[in-house]
């Protein structure tokens, strides 16, 4: 896990011996599958890194309905606009498997933004890629089909949580049909409909929670 977190945005900027100093001032969490960290719209003053498992990060829309922003894994960051912005939660954040988090207060941070400036240069780094997949995403949901937006999210998960093998790239992406619909930002109904006619061209095979991609080539062309 020591080698999980040093490539975490807030360690990699970090010699080894202030890694140990900032994570003797974080708190650590054990966080069962199907739990909250926090809520959208409760106050926030905390950033979480990953250690293990899996975390998504949803909303609510008034209606009822809900939307998956990302799924996240180790080494990962998240409820970090909390630390510059302290304010109501953006988003609700639930482990999708048994995880590990380590997590960091607002005022505990200043410290290191004022002394070691290295770690204000690396928050902001994480936070331009933040606003890089938002953007990327709004763009998506504009300018790509369906089955577009589902090639590219198996790519993405691929990257995450993917193993590679000799018939492909095995994902244990952990998540239900309507988790990964609402990752896709469409239907159920829709993204398993796309899902068939990939498994059907022998581009992937779809198993529970999980899928292995046999043609990586053809599902990037058709995420373009």
């Amino acid at each position: 896990m020591d080698d999980v977190l040093m490539h975490a945005p807030l360690f990699s900027a970090l010699d080894a011996e202030g890694a140990a100093a900032m994570r003797t001032s974080m708190e650590e969490l054990r966080v069962p599958r199907g739990d909250t960290i926090f809520i959208e719209g409760e106050p926030g003053d905390r950033m979480y890194v990953i250690l293990d498992g899996k975390i998504k990060l949803g909303q609510t829309s008034p209606d009822g309905r809900e939307s998956l922003l990302a799924v996240l894994g180790p080494g990962e960051v998240f409820g970090e606009l909390s630390l510059f912005d302290p304010g109501p939660r953006t988003a609700t954040a639930t482990a999708v498997t048994d995880s590990m988090v380590i997590g960091l207060g607002h005022e505990s941070l200043r410290t290191w933004l004022t002394g070691r400036p290295e770690v204000a240069e690396a928050l902001l780094q994480a936070l331009a890629r933040r606003l890089r997949r938002t953007n990327e995403a709004l763009a998506d949901l504009v300018f790509s089909d369906v089955p577009g937006r589902v090639a590219k999210q198996l790519l993405d998960l691929a990257d995450k949580f993917g193993q590679p093998g000799s018939d492909g790239v095995l994902v244990h992406h952990d998540l239900t049909q309507e988790e990964l619909a609402q990752l896709v930002g469409a239907s159920r109904e829709t993204v398993n409909k796309a899902l068939a006619d990939f498994t059907a061209r022998g581009w992937i095979q779809v198993d529970q929670r999980e899928v292995m991609l046999l043609d990586m080539e053809r599902l990037a062309r058709r995420a373009r």
